[in-house]
């Protein structure tokens, strides 16, 4: 079991979450979210957890631009592409430049999970929570979970990563149900939206990782 720790934005949260066991840290650069970062903290953070667990750059609909100050600056692991970037998209940032992707696609109906096939390109799929759009601008984040009985069968088809509404309660729940081999939480382990709570952290990567 994989755990990715999505939404980091100080070293002391950082390095709680690398201590409990994660394998995969988020670093979100979307200025309306509540866990946005600058380009210079999150290549400080980065140079911190580089080679202690996969950096994760979190973006949407990003501009080239954008893509190469991260990739120059902050040099992650994934890019993690949580617009509506179309497959085409996907193909040109992963031939510009060399970064492996994550998609995420948003799940609220069996022609979602469907629509993930569509991309190819990328190395991970991250199905999440369909956001909607009357109630916030957050694609992802917003503590909602989906129907994950609508994942039957998936860890037979693609690499996926399971995320929305997770928490160190549901989360052992969640993976019996999809097989996911990988997980990632942002609001299910803050106290307020953007601030990380590092004894929730501990306990849903423990959780997670638990074989019961």
């Amino acid at each position: 079991m994989h755990v990715k720790i999505c939404g980091l934005k100080d070293e002391q949260m950082l390095e709680a979450a690398i201590e409990a066991g994660a394998d995969f840290v988020g670093l979100v650069f979307f200025e309306p979210s509540p866990r946005h970062v600058s380009i210079d903290i999150a290549a400080k953070l980065a140079n911190i957890a580089r080679g202690r667990a996969k950096i994760v750059a979190l973006v949407v609909d990003a501009s080239d631009a954008l893509l190469g100050e991260i990739a120059d600056q902050v040099q992650p692991d994934y890019f993690q592409l949580h617009g509506h970037e179309t497959a085409e998209r996907c193909t040109e940032i992963l031939e510009r430049f060399k970064i492996p992707l994550m998609k995420a696609i948003g799940v609220k109906t069996p022609e979602d999970v469907i629509r993930a096939n569509d991309y190819k390109p990328c190395e991970i799929i991250l199905f999440d929570a369909k956001a909607d759009p009357k109630l916030t601008q957050l694609p992802g984040g917003n503590g909602i979970p989906f129907d994950w009985r609508l994942l039957t069968g998936q860890k037979e088809q693609r690499n996926f990563m399971l995320s929305g509404g997770l928490t160190p309660l549901n989360v052992r729940e969640a993976i019996k149900l999809t097989g996911a081999s990988m997980i990632d939480v942002s609001s299910g382990v803050e106290t307020t939206p953007g601030e990380k709570d590092s004894a929730l952290i501990a306990q849903f990567i423990k959780a997670a990782k638990s074989e019961e």
